[in-house]
């Protein structure tokens, strides 16, 4: 199989590990495997990849869509360096508020796989990052929302204490105010 799949603290989020063939001349991964992904249990197929670049010190998030757009996504950097959150929003979860944070890189090759019911957001740890998310729905801006990332309830220990952050991802609500339609189910 060409990926491990690691549990988090956070069952539902899974850190991948992708098998990396290396030589003298550079490397070969595979990024998605329909078959693999589906005996691991991420079953929904993605449809939509989106690119970003971001700059040293800026924070993306905490982005979700609500249902019926809702999206799960998988994380990985094509260049430079991010520390990655995944934030539990659903409602009746036993870790509902909780989180996961791993740090991605293009050197280290992992990638995050982030559950629907999770709200994302990612810091840059280097000059430039360059992120690649496949998601399982498509982007609908009527049903995207976001949390504060700095809500004192979610305890995130951010590596950086004034980040970069957009007037939208500044004004979000904290969790306990977010519009959220996400239900656990075991």
């Amino acid at each position: 199989m060409p990926f491990e799949f690691q549990e988090l603290d956070i069952p539902d989020v899974l850190l991948l590990h992708p098998k990396v063939f290396v030589d003298e001349r550079g490397f070969f991964k595979e990024v998605y495997k329909s078959s693999d992904f589906f005996a691991a249990g991420i079953r929904k197929p993605f449809c939509q990849i989106n690119h970003s670049l971001s700059k040293e010190n800026t924070l993306r998030g905490l982005h979700y869509q609500k249902k019926p757009f809702a999206q799960a996504k998988l994380v990985r950097v094509l260049k430079g360096e991010i520390f990655d959150v995944a934030v539990d929003i659903r409602q009746g979860s036993p870790f509902y508020g909780k989180h996961v944070s791993v740090t991605l890189s293009a050197e280290n090759h992992k990638m995050l796989f982030i559950p629907v019911g999770f709200a994302h957001g990612f810091l840059t740890l280097s000059a430039e990052a360059e992120v690649e998310y496949l998601s399982s729905d498509v982007y609908a801006p009527e049903h995207e929302r976001g949390i504060v990332y700095n809500d004192p309830a979610l305890n995130i220990s951010w590596p950086l204490k004034n980040p970069v952050v957009s007037k939208k991802d500044s004004n979000s609500p904290i969790l306990q105010q977010a519009d959220n339609n996400f239900v656990y189910e075991k």
